[in-house]
């Protein structure tokens, strides 16, 4: 596999794992949960700057000696913040942030202006900021996130797309002719979360990945598939980009739910998050070569669907 395209974990995915899941369901102590991590075949973490959740911190030193690349995340939502919060990441020693921007409702000169702050900062400290496709943020409309693209050339993107698939609906109409009007998305994009959702559910359990049990896997391939080749045919030769699985626990309402063993009433998870992030880590290797292959073909972005290549 290439070094250009690195599998990272994002430890959310590790939060109240459940009591089935056969991942580090009890491992805290930051340097064995990492050293787990890396013999499990990921190349880095994506974390925070603090525990959450009982999660250790992210911490790009021990990351660093076990050979772990490490990025971060934070959100802005007011001006005048994220200089100072770049500068911060950057003297710590992680290599990326992914951002949540806005709350999805601040008019187009406070967009624009947000947008600015987040390019100059990531220009000032010589540190990559990607703005993340979500929810509640001012990429939650794929027609804006397009339109701010554009408007801000050196924009770089966390695609997390199952927040556009679920939340606007994307299989209703002609898939291909949305995943075409993503192209300056897809070609800034240089960090995905991983994570499948359908049209009712942003995160739902994918088995062994077989398209032919779960008909979104094609549609998230086709996601993948066009970020990696906007990725190729834009990105600078020393650049790389980060897929990293992120399946959230059934407490902040992602993962599904389902009745447990027993009759104490008792759900619990359809699947296990870390058995799931292997899954997608495998899925992101598929795109990877259907994409290098047809870059080498092409050299072009043009004529991704759904179904070319996946």
């Amino acid at each position: 596999m290439s070094e250009r395209l690195r599998t990272y974990l994002n430890l959310f995915t590790l939060a109240a794992l459940p009591e089935h899941s056969v991942g580090p369901r009890e491992l805290r102590e930051p340097r064995q949960l990492f050293e787990t991590l890396a013999r499990a075949g990921y190349q880095g973490v994506q974390g925070y700057e603090i525990e959450i959740a009982g999660l250790p911190a992210a911490d790009p030193a021990l990351c660093a000696q076990l050979g772990l690349g490490c990025a971060t995340a934070g959100v802005v939502h007011r001006l005048g913040t994220i200089d100072a919060d770049t500068q911060r990441w950057a003297d710590r020693g992680y290599e990326a942030a992914t951002l949540h921007v806005g709350r999805g409702n601040e008019d187009d000169d406070l967009a624009h202006t947000l947008l600015d702050e987040v390019v100059a900062a990531a220009d000032r400290h010589s540190f990559p900021l990607y703005v993340e496709t979500h929810r509640a943020t001012l990429t939650q409309d794929t027609w804006r996130t397009v339109q701010l693209a554009e408007a801000h050339p050196d924009l770089r993107f966390n695609g997390d797309f199952s927040h556009w698939y679920t939340g606007l609906e994307m299989t209703y109409g002609d898939f291909d002719e949305r995943l075409a009007f993503l192209a300056p998305v897809f070609e800034r994009t240089r960090f995905l979360h991983g994570r499948i959702g359908d049209p009712g559910c942003i995160q739902i359990d994918v088995g062994d990945g077989d398209p032919a049990k779960h008909p979104s896997v094609d549609h998230f391939e086709a996601f993948w598939t066009a970020a990696f080749r906007g990725f190729l045919a834009t990105a600078g030769p020393d650049e790389h980009i980060v897929f990293a699985p992120e399946l959230l626990p059934a407490q902040i309402n992602y993962a599904r739910t389902v009745p447990g063993p027993g009759d104490n009433g008792d759900r619990v998870e359809d699947g296990d998050r870390w058995q799931q992030a292997s899954v997608l880590n495998d899925i992101a290797r598929r795109c990877w070569h259907r994409a290098t292959e047809a870059h080498a073909e092409t050299g072009v972005t043009a004529g991704i669907s759904a179904s070319d290549d996946c």
